[in-house]
């Protein structure tokens, strides 16, 4: 049997651009992720004003403070005016930037109804549950919370914001290089 050193070379060479061709994706890729690395904090303040009508509509009422009584029961509770919903929780700041003397036991990043982030840091002492609302831009909101918060941001987008299928297929493709190449 008579093998043919064209046809080899020819197979070779297939072989070759076939590399050459998914090493080009695969730049394309480490381009793209770079740009959309690059420009994170401008999706997610534009994702923050497109999910408005959505904290609106799924926001939660967060406490401000409250009294415990011993059993643990909250009463007197105060609220914040505006729906929020959480983004994202972290490791507690030790203590809060209004008054360095309380401890902050539980931190979260959160989005308005009025498309702002913000933290919210929750003291207690003993009797009184009391929290700061800290302003966040969208760089912090990432540096502090991670891309999971931008996650997030995208599930309530996805799960409650109608006629958008295009917005939320765009979001899902950007989501997806963001997660998927850390």
């Amino acid at each position: 049997m008579v093998i043919r050193m064209d046809a080899i070379e020819k197979g070779l060479e297939k072989i070759q651009e076939k590399i050459d061709a998914l090493a080009k994706l695969q730049d394309q890729g480490k381009t793209l992720e770079e740009k959309i690395r690059a420009n994170d904090t401008k999706l997610l303040e534009r994702m923050a004003k497109t999910a408005k009508p959505v904290v609106k509509k799924i926001g939660l009422t967060i406490l401000k403070k409250g009294k415990q009584d011993t059993k643990g029961e909250l009463y007197h509770p105060q609220y914040y005016p505006e729906k929020m919903i959480i983004l994202g929780k972290t490791d507690p700041a030790p203590c809060r930037p209004d008054n360095p003397s309380m401890e902050v036991v539980d931190q979260f990043c959160v989005l308005t109804e009025e498309g702002e982030f913000f933290e919210i840091m929750y003291s207690f002492d003993g009797f009184l549950t009391d929290s700061y609302l800290n302003p966040l831009t969208a760089k912090q909101v990432i540096d502090q919370y991670g891309y999971d918060a931008m996650f997030m941001l995208y599930q309530a987008l996805r799960d409650y914001l109608e006629n958008e299928q295009k917005l939320i297929d765009a979001l899902e493709l950007v989501i997806g290089y963001v997660f998927v190449r850390k």
